[in-house]
């Protein structure tokens, strides 16, 4: 921050503190009249972090951090940080889709996350995010509830996604969404037999090892294959400028973004704007797309390179 800030701002002498006076003028400056300091950096094409306008943070997945789930992924965006965790049931499906399984997802925002979210009152904007989660993973296809089949009009697998915000600082669908393709990809299918009574069970390891005679449904834990994978970019609009992947700092500035999915084909799902006071003209909403898909390439490497993690650890 302080090479933008100074190029921005100027310099200034060190005060007995050890800070910077001209810092000390900035950081008022910064609280004091948020959108003129943000304005000044925007007519320089950086930001108060000296990322270029287009730029997205710095990403990060870990796979496989929590070892009780069936599938489970840590994503980092800057300092916006999603964990995500996915626990199977067998289920018996629905009358009308006998040979497909089921999806719950559920979007967390503990107190941790910020200092907006107050304990005992749940974020307005966690079951927004639930449902936009649902939405985009349903209706591009990545997962074929089929392969969640087990026995046919008798047995199937729930799937239930369970993502947590551990720190909301901007972007927070764009992480979330990433976290759950990650846990997704991390998905391990366990081993089901039949028990005495005829109901499908899931098979532990130590059970198969004490009982070699067990006869499997499925003979052997796999990956859930995934389809058309959608990624997505928040765009925040303000006058002619673009700004990728923002903070929660420019998020509560610039109050109109966009946010854009597209699938690994690079097919588009959706487009999100909830209002803002900046119209997304056709060549704003083309601009934003040709983001997306820069971002995707950036999102298949990392998501390539956790995966080449897991398999060497």
């Amino acid at each position: 921050m302080a090479a933008a800030t100074s190029t921005a701002f100027g310099g200034g002498e060190t005060g007995g503190g050890g800070l910077a006076a001209g810092e000390m003028e900035v950081e008022a400056y910064r609280r004091l009249f948020p959108l003129a300091f943000y304005e000044r950096h925007l007519r320089d094409s950086v930001r108060p972090d000296a990322r270029p306008l287009h730029r997205a943070r710095d990403t990060s997945i870990a796979l496989g951090p929590v070892a009780s789930a069936d599938g489970s992924a840590l994503v980092k965006i800057g300092d916006t940080t999603m964990l995500a965790a996915i626990k199977l049931e067998v289920m018996t499906p629905a009358t009308d889709a006998p040979d497909e399984g089921s999806l719950a997802i559920e979007f967390y925002m503990p107190p941790i996350c910020s200092p907006t979210v107050r304990p005992g009152r749940p974020a307005e904007v966690a079951p927004v995010i639930s449902k936009q989660l649902s939405d985009t993973i349903i209706s591009s296809q990545m997962i074929n509830l089929k392969e969640l089949s087990l026995v046919s009009g008798k047995a199937s697998w729930m799937s239930y996604l369970d993502i947590y915000c551990l720190n909301a600082d901007g972007a927070l669908f764009d992480a979330a969404l990433l976290s759950a393709i990650a846990a997704f990809s991390h998905l391990q299918i366990p081993l089901v037999s039949l028990n005495d009574d005829g109901k499908v069970i899931t098979v532990s390891e130590e059970l198969l090892e004490g009982k070699p005679s067990v006869e499997l449904v499925n003979k052997e834990k796999r990956k859930l294959p995934l389809q058309r994978i959608p990624f997505s970019l928040t765009c925040l609009l303000h006058e002619k400028y673009i700004l990728a992947d923002p903070t929660a700092e420019e998020e509560s500035v610039m109050e109109t973004f966009v946010t854009v999915v597209l699938d690994s084909l690079g097919q588009l799902v959706s487009i999100y704007k909830p209002g803002g006071a900046v119209l997304a003209r056709r060549s704003t909403v083309k601009e934003c797309i040709r983001l997306t898909k820069q971002r995707i390439d950036e999102l298949k490497n990392i998501l390539d390179e956790s995966a080449s993690a897991m398999e060497v650890a």
